[in-house]
C-alpha cells in the first residue's frame, strides 16, 4: 500500500511510537541549537576598569583581544592616526607612565564631538599568553579624567569604538604574519646563498685538491727514478 499523505501516515501510526519520535525530534533540536551556540565565535566585549596614569587612578574603558600586542597597538595608532592625530609613548627610566601612548588634543567623533587627550596602554595579559591583549582607554580633558563626567551614552560610544576596532586588528595581525613570513624567505633565501657560495668554495678547493693530489704523485714518481738512477750508479752491489 503506498502512503501519499504524511498527515495519514502519522494518524496510522500507533501513539506510543508517536510519543517516541517526537522526544526523539526535540532531543535533536536541543543538540542542534546546543552545538551551534558552543560554535560561535566569542567576540570580546569592552568593559569599564581602572588604571593609574599621571599619578592618579582613573576611570579607563578596557578590552581584551586575542591577539598579539603588536597587532592591537598597530590597528589603534593607525586608526586614530588617519584622523590626522600624531602621537608620543611615554618613556624614562622614573617615568611611572612609562608604556603609555598619548594622542593630544584629539578629535574622535566615534567617541565624543568634544577634543581630549586620549590615552592608550596596551599591554599582554600575562608572560605565557602571548595572544591575549588588554587594552585600556583613558580619556583626558584639560589634565582631568573625563569618563566619570560623560554621560552613558558617550561611555558607550567609547565602548564600541573598542568592539568595532577587530576588523582593524585582524588586517594589522595579518600584516605582521606577512611581514614575519616575509623575513623567513629572506632569512632562507640568504642561507641558501650561503651555502652554495660555500658549496662553489668547497667545489674550488676539490678541484685545486684533486690538482695537488695529481702533482704530488708527478713528484713521488720523478723522486723515484731519480733514486733509482744514483742507485744504478753504486759500484758495489749491496
Amino acid at each position: 500500500m503506498f502512503i501519499t499523505n504524511r498527515d495519514d501516515y502519522l494518524w496510522r501510526i500507533p501513539l506510543g511510537q508517536k510519543t517516541i519520535k517526537n522526544k526523539q525530534m526535540k532531543r535533536l533540536l536541543f543538540f542542534s541549537c546546543f552545538a551551534f551556540i558552543f560554535s560561535a565565535p566569542v567576540f570580546s566585549q569592552s568593559y569599564e576598569s581602572n588604571i593609574t596614569y599621571g599619578k592618579k587612578k582613573q576611570k579607563a574603558i578596557a578590552i581584551d583581544y586575542g591577539y598579539p600586542q603588536e597587532a592591537v597597538q598597530d590597528a589603534i595608532i593607525q586608526k586614530i592616526e588617519k584622523l590626522g592625530h600624531t602621537w608620543k609613548e611615554e618613556k624614562g627610566l622614573f617615568n611611572k607612565d612609562k608604556g603609555f601612548i598619548v594622542f593630544k588634543d584629539a578629535f574622535v567623533t566615534d567617541v565624543s564631538e568634544e577634543r581630549m587627550d586620549y590615552v592608550l596602554k596596551i599591554e599582554r595579559k600575562s608572560r605565557k599568553d602571548k595572544d591575549e591583549t588588554t587594552l585600556y582607554l583613558v580619556l583626558n580633558k584639560g589634565g582631568e579624567d573625563a569618563i566619570p563626567a560623560m554621560s552613558a551614552h558617550d561611555v558607550g560610544k567609547a565602548k564600541v569604538f573598542l568592539n568595532n576596532l577587530l576588523p582593524e586588528i585582524e588586517e594589522a595581525n595579518l600584516e605582521l604574519q606577512i611581514k614575519s613570513q616575509d623575513d623567513a624567505v629572506v632569512k632562507s633565501e640568504k642561507k641558501f646563498k650561503d651555502l652554495q657560495d660555500q658549496k662553489v668554495d668547497l667545489e674550488k678547493k676539490l678541484q685545486k685538491n684533486t690538482e695537488d693530489i695529481e702533482n704530488q704523485q708527478k713528484q713521488i714518481e720523478s723522486q723515484r727514478t731519480a733514486l733509482e738512477g744514483l742507485k744504478g750508479k753504486r759500484k758495489v752491489v749491496m
